[in-house]
């Protein structure tokens, strides 16, 4: 009788070949949080510089307005083939809205100097959006050749 109840109660178990992935997920869960808290925070800024391009030439059938910012932060508007004169910001917006009354599709570049602050450049942009100009484009020099 011995014999009978020490079979009985020494069944084996089968080994599980399974992986319990649930702790891999909770650490996943755990990273992807900590991933999306911090990701905004994590702006970067990069020192560039702007001026030299590659970028072709934009063929227009129409003389385009340039409105340059020089070093110091002046603004200078040429118009078509006009010679470019100095004006202030009250006098660029009222020109530009004036042109742009009449002319909807109105091409407008920013002529920023190499050594212009980016903050002058975003102004006369800033002065151009207060004029309605729909669209406005960045010049540069052509990147010298090795």
């Amino acid at each position: 009788m011995s014999t009978a109840f020490s079979t009985r109660h020494r069944k084996r178990h089968k080994l599980k070949a399974d992986i319990n992935v649930v702790p891999y997920i909770d650490v996943m869960l755990v990273l992807l949080i900590i991933f999306m808290a911090t990701a905004p925070l994590l702006n970067l800024g990069v020192d560039v510089d702007l001026p030299d391009s590659n970028a072709k030439a934009i063929n227009t059938d129409k003389k385009p307005i340039i409105v340059s910012v020089d070093v110091n932060g002046e603004y200078k508007i040429k118009i078509g083939d006009s010679p470019s004169e100095q004006v202030n910001a009250a006098t660029l917006t009222a020109r530009v809205e004036q042109l742009t009354q009449t002319n909807k599709d109105l091409t407008v570049f920013v002529a920023g100097d190499n050594d212009a602050s980016y903050s002058a450049v975003y102004g006369a942009m800033v002065l151009l959006q207060q004029a309605k100009v729909a669209r406005v484009g960045m010049m540069s020099k052509p990147e010298k050749s090795k």
